[in-house]
């Protein structure tokens, strides 16, 4: 097996310099004046429904759009308040499925916060461009007329400015209607609830409807707790204040228990003293500090002294730390050579369920108080499905904590409850989007009778991947777990599935020494391999990991993996210089590539939840300079038309993972070389809203070659890599395992 390699070089920067252009509509396409004064129709009847509203100073009103819209093809100028661009008074945003001839459409919904006065203009430049459009135009204004404006401007400019009132045919091109949406929920359980963030105080505005809110019910500004009748008055009240909302209390699924066991060592301790293992952190159920492994475990009672406790409210937590500590023990088939792990486990919740409230605020506080574990397991979720339209706020905050710390969370993807027997979606926090979501498959590979699926907000690919949590009857179907002093336990579920996955990425991150971008992407990397995304991808992410931690670091010898790593705050980073190998003015290469990064996101924003894109290009590089991307990626390339909903499915805009892979085929054939030979890797960054205050992203890129003919080609690699000013590492495996074996090793001093 070849070793993987990590290359160091310098990539050059670009800024952005495309500019907006003169507005016009797309090629084809033309907008009636009857369009526009329906439009113009409907934004009177929102006004009017503002007249007697008083809980906030300014309105909320829904624009519906006729499709999946990209940032450029929103508002420009309708409902823009003075001084400011329309679409920086988002404050929601969700899809709608809608029905075209028998087809179903996906549709944006963005909801703003803007003045009565940026509705009254809005209503104005709408008659005046629909009085236009039926005047000049003959009630319907085209593509072609658009793009020869000016030989009507003498007749426009009278009445309105060009670029305003080309703005405001664009805009009622792309929207399909104007509302102001309510909430409508139910009233049966107590409820997450998160309001549209506006300028007003929400515990002011609580009271004003007779509402009292405890502090420590709030999440934030506008998320707080609220009991059925609480949330019954608001919806009597204000109903459209309401962005989104999510039942607050969640039973632990208790996975079957087929039968107990007791772990043998033939008179030798079950398990050594812990020296200077890496420390995992979990958060969970409590821990029963009588089992064999307790030295290894550092144990945080968080669960309030109030609520009263049982023997049960201990095994789902001891037994998720068991797997990490040594769980090859009782899974021999297992054994992924990562040795042990000593872990801090934090226990927030009872056996019998919990608050998510409560949770969250739980991880804020040990997460900041333990910032040096950088992996963390969290085995807990909802028996409710997520929504469409909008992150849950467990999942939201894992997502901001992983976005501005250097640590990372592997999330089981919760189980089906019982009483369901249909399919059913992934339960919070397993929409997180920053974190590893792992699902369950059986001992035999196959998805786990229990799996739930994805994706999130009708998009993100969830889970991340699967691994063996047991399905079945029989004891060695089964994970072998230890949940107390009374032996082995034989279970079955995410939560077992998970922790298999927190133990690699433990060990890639502290052991091997990699950043949790380069990690996170090496296992889905291997996972996936070569194979395609199918209709199993929604229950089991990128695949199933390999066992052996060796298999996911090396790969085959006829294959050369490598890493590279790096942060950016340009629009545009690249390195045209990667010698791949060339045999007879051709590269006996197929290719595959990984992206991984973790950006800040915005619940508020509902379905454009994460606020940076990483675009992805990789190929060969053609003798005019560009890239030759291995998925014929053209997003960014001057003249290229693609719409939103299309870069969203073809090349995961907007998604924190980009995976990119050429197909093995039994009859591959070589490349052409262009030029000098050299492949190329451009990254570039776009952000959701502005790009002002953009950040710096740190990245990792996972790449493998796979030489078509079976020849080992990666000595010459890394020779030519060399030539070309890039830094090559060997990552030696084998070489840690024997120093963590060393470590673990007794030392008898004479």
């Amino acid at each position: 097996m070849n070793k993987i390699l990590q290359l160091k070089g310098r990539f050059e920067k670009r800024v952005n310099q495309s500019g907006m252009g003169s507005p016009k509509l797309p090629a084809g396409s033309s907008v009636s004046s009857a369009h526009i004064f329906e439009l113009k129709k409907q934004l009177e009847t929102v006004r009017d429904f503002w007249l007697d509203k008083s809980a906030i100073k300014n309105t909320l009103v829904s624009v519906h759009y006729s499709r999946v819209v990209a940032k450029s093809n929103r508002l420009r100028v309708l409902l823009a308040d003075k001084g400011k661009d329309p679409v920086s008074s988002i404050c929601g945003a969700k899809f709608v499925e809608a029905s075209y001839e028998g087809s179903p459409v996906i549709k944006h919904v963005f909801t703003h916060y803007v003045s009565r006065s940026a509705i009254d203009e809005a209503i104005s430049y709408l008659d005046i461009a629909g009085s236009l459009v039926q005047d000049i135009f003959s009630g319907d204004i085209t593509s072609e007329n658009t793009a020869q404006i000016e030989n009507y401007m003498h007749l426009i400019k009278k009445s309105i400015a060009k670029t305003t009132f080309l703005k405001v045919i664009l805009d009622a091109f792309y929207v399909e209607a104007f509302a102001v949406d309510e909430y409508t929920g139910n009233y049966d359980d107590a409820t997450l609830v998160t309001l549209y963030k506006t300028d007003a105080d929400t515990r002011l505005l609580l009271k004003s409807f007779g509402i009292q809110v405890s502090e420590n019910n709030f999440i934030d500004d506008t998320t707080f707790l609220l009991e059925p009748g609480q949330l019954m008055t608001l919806c009597n009240n204000a109903p459209y204040l309401v962005a989104m909302s999510v039942v607050d209390f969640s039973e632990i699924n208790h996975d079957d228990v087929f039968l107990k066991d007791t772990f043998s060592n033939a008179g030798s301790p079950l398990i050594k003293k812990p020296h200077n293992e890496p420390v995992v952190g979990v958060i969970d159920t409590l821990f029963d500090e009588n089992v064999y492994f307790h030295e290894w475990v550092e144990f945080h009672n968080m669960v309030s002294p109030d609520i009263p406790l049982e023997a049960s409210d201990y095994n789902h937590g001891t037994a998720v730390s068991s797997i990490i500590v040594d769980g090859p023990k009782g899974n021999p088939k297992l054994d992924d050579g990562c040795g042990h792990f000593r872990v801090r486990h934090f226990g927030v919740a009872s056996g019998r369920g919990f608050s998510f409230t409560y949770v969250l605020r739980s991880i804020r506080e040990i997460i900041a108080n333990n910032l040096d574990i950088k992996v963390w397991n969290l085995s807990l979720g909802s028996n409710y499905p997520v929504d469409d339209n909008f992150i849950s706020p467990v999942a939201a905050e894992l997502d901001r904590i992983q976005s501005e710390y250097d640590v990372i969370f592997v999330v089981a993807g919760t189980n089906r409850p019982a009483y369901k027997n249909s399919e059913i979606k992934i339960g919070s926090p397993a929409d997180s989007l920053n974190s590893i979501v792992v699902n369950s498959v059986n001992m035999k590979g196959e998805i786990a009778s229990y799996s739930r699926c994805g994706p999130v907000l009708s998009f993100f690919q969830k889970p991340d991947l699967c691994y063996y949590g047991g399905d079945g009857v029989l004891q060695n179907e089964k994970i072998a777990v230890c949940e107390n002093s009374m032996g082995a336990s034989f279970k079955a579920g995410t939560s077992f599935a998970a922790p298999w996955i927190t133990r690699k990425l433990a060990y890639l991150i502290n052991v091997v020494g990699l950043t949790k971008e380069v990690a996170k992407a090496l296992l889905i990397d291997s996972a996936a391999a070569w194979r395609p995304l199918n209709l199993d991808s929604k229950y089991v992410g990128y695949g199933i990991v390999p066992v052996r931690i060796e298999d996911i670091m090396n790969s085959r010898d006829d294959e050369i993996k490598f890493f590279i790593t790096g942060s950016t705050d340009d629009y545009e980073i690249y390195n045209y210089q990667l010698p791949v190998p060339v045999v007879n003015n051709k590269h006996p290469f197929i290719a595959r590539a990984v992206l991984v990064y973790f950006p800040a996101c915005n619940r508020n924003q509902g379905v454009d939840y994460t606020s940076t894109e990483m675009d992805l290009h990789f190929g060969r590089v053609k003798a005019e300079g560009k890239i030759q991307a291995i998925n014929d990626n053209r997003q960014s390339e001057k003249g290229v038309i693609l719409y939103e909903g299309e870069a969203r499915q073809i090349y995961r805009k907007w998604d924190n993972v980009k995976r990119v892979c050429e197909l093995v085929k039994s009859r591959s054939v070589a490349k052409k070389k262009y030029g000098s030979g050299m492949w190329g890797i451009s990254i570039i960054t776009k952000e959701r809203m502005s790009s002002k205050n953009r950040k710096t992203l740190n990245y990792g890129i996972v790449i493998t070659l796979k030489e078509i003919t079976g020849k080992n080609r990666i000595d010459e690699f890394i020779k030519s890599c060399m030539a070309y000013g890039w830094l090559v590492n060997r990552i030696d495996v084998q070489t840690q395992i024997d120093i963590n074996s060393q470590a673990d090793a007794d030392i008898e001093l004479e």
